[in-house]
């Protein structure tokens, strides 16, 4: 099921529903008018024909852009999806191995561990492990783990260290800053 993003919610004031008495306005170019008070700047917008729309109401005074509020609305959706657009998403990438894989092995999960800390994702390096090698001194397997850390050719730095879960020993590792 695709995910939807509602756009955010802000209570955003025009005309007559500005409460502030003086404002900062700004026309529909970016030119500033300088600080009116509200019924001057009510007028100017007016006399354009456009609505006053509170663009900050942190700001002292308030800033008011004199613009159309359907093209106000809709540059506005329009930052947000591009924002959304812009957003990277880190995801957490998972490789396996066990106990005896093979050196050459190891070094095409560690190129393939590189790649996903080039990209930027986190990656989770998880020692599998079966019957008696569950009971195996903790020293070896963390033995095992660091084999494949050995090969692998992008700088990291571990975020999470070796855990103990039900299927084996795992580690978190993401690329270094």
């Amino acid at each position: 099921m695709p995910v939807t993003y509602e756009p955010l919610k802000v209570r955003i004031r025009i005309n007559h529903q500005i409460t502030a008495p003086t404002l900062r306005v700004i026309d529909e170019t970016g030119a500033n008018l300088g600080v009116l008070s509200l019924s001057e700047a009510l007028t100017k917008a007016q006399a354009i024909g456009s609505d006053l729309i509170e663009v900050s109401a942190a700001a002292n005074p308030p800033v008011a852009k004199i613009m159309d509020f359907g093209k106000f609305q809709y540059l506005e959706n329009k930052k947000q999806k591009q924002a959304r657009a812009n957003a990277h998403q880190t995801e957490t990438k998972s490789l396996q191995i066990k106990i005896g894989t093979g050196d050459h092995d190891l070094e095409i999960k560690a190129a393939k561990a590189s790649g996903f800390l080039e990209e930027g994702h986190r990656v989770k390096l998880e020692l599998y492990l079966r019957g008696r090698a569950k009971y195996f001194d903790q020293e070896f397997l963390r033995g095992r783990l660091n084999r494949l850390l050995k090969f692998i050719t992008v700088s990291y730095r571990t975020a999470s260290g070796p855990e103990r879960g039900p299927k084996g020993l795992s580690l978190i590792i993401e690329r270094a800053k």
